[in-house]
């Protein structure tokens, strides 16, 4: 395949290695913009990478009114786990202590009947919290659950669906320096934050600490990914050419493939919108040669 560039910009022949998960969608809401704000903040707090977190998290997108189930302002949450176990514990403790927490939140499933390979439960763990006087209500043949609480009724669906999804899409922008790297992200964070069906679990979307698989340390899973650190060329077998002074990573877990690729183009495209001139060097991505993961997404290939 030919070489491709963008503005100036090297689009490395190379793929990003992605690899199976399982999600849901939560749908919080809340009597105000500000309080839903609040609850999301907590459930998709510590939850960046499930190599420490158990699980990645973070905020689909915002929900008027008319979009969410009691007609509030509401927040698409997507948790992401490795195993459905692990999604289960995670859901049930970030909807106990985050949401049923937060002032005026309800709680809701938000993967269609139809779409949803297996049910994890939701409002019938939460329930035991009322002690005994939690009610519960079927509507549609749905059944919600109604926990007392100091500020009236915590409102929860019983139980939300599970798809089987995709974890570690990514792609990596080589710039001349820490600014210019960082600007380019920004850039490709606010365009991917329209896409629905995908998140940026980690702070802002942009990593700084990208990892490799082990370390000469035996405890530790994953370590520092030396051949993109630029203050070790020289030092290591780096694949960084010698004007590049900074390297920020964005990773995207999506509920398919589709969602994920869309992703990728849009945030590479703001990436490299402002031209060579502006810092930006080269955009690559991290695989490990095809051996983590059988999603891969290849960077020539998602901008075709």
């Amino acid at each position: 395949m030919s070489e491709l560039a963008i503005e100036g910009i090297t689009i490395e022949d190379t793929f990003a290695e992605a690899f199976g998960m399982r999600a849901t969608r939560l749908i919080v809401t809340a009597a105000s913009r500000a309080w839903v704000r609040h609850a999301a903040s907590s459930v998709t707090g510590f939850a960046t990478s499930v190599i420490a977190c158990g699980c990645e998290a973070g905020v689909e997108r915002e929900l008027a009114p008319r979009e969410t189930p009691d007609g509030r302002p509401g927040v698409s949450i997507l948790i992401f786990a490795m195993s459905a176990k692990e999604l289960q514990k995670q859901i049930e403790r970030r909807a106990g202590q985050c949401v049923l927490t937060c002032p005026t939140t309800a709680a809701y499933g938000g993967i269609p009947a139809e779409a949803a390979r297996e049910w994890l439960a939701l409002g019938s763990r939460l329930r035991y919290f009322g002690d005994g006087y939690q009610i519960s209500k079927l509507i549609d043949g749905t059944r919600y659950w109604r926990i007392p609480v100091m500020d009236g009724e915590f409102v929860c669906e019983e139980k939300v669906g599970l798809v089987k999804s995709i974890g570690g899409g990514n792609f990596l922008i080589l710039a001349r320096d820490p600014p210019a790297a960082l600007a380019a992200a920004e850039r490709a964070v606010a365009a991917m934050r329209r896409v629905h069906g995908i998140i940026l679990p980690f702070p802002g979307g942009v990593v700084r600490s990208g990892s490799k698989v082990g370390s000469k340390y035996k405890a530790l899973l994953a370590s520092t990914n030396d051949a993109y650190c630029p203050t070790l060329v020289g030092l290591t077998r780096s694949k960084l050419p010698r004007d590049v002074g900074a390297v920020l990573e964005i990773v995207i877990d999506g509920l398919d493939a589709d969602s994920i690729r869309l992703g990728m183009r849009d945030g590479i495209q703001a990436a490299c919108a402002r031209g060579r001139e502006a810092g930006v060097l080269a955009i690559s991505a991290g695989n490990y040669g095809g051996k983590l993961g059988p999603h891969h997404f290849h960077l020539k290939e998602v901008l075709a």
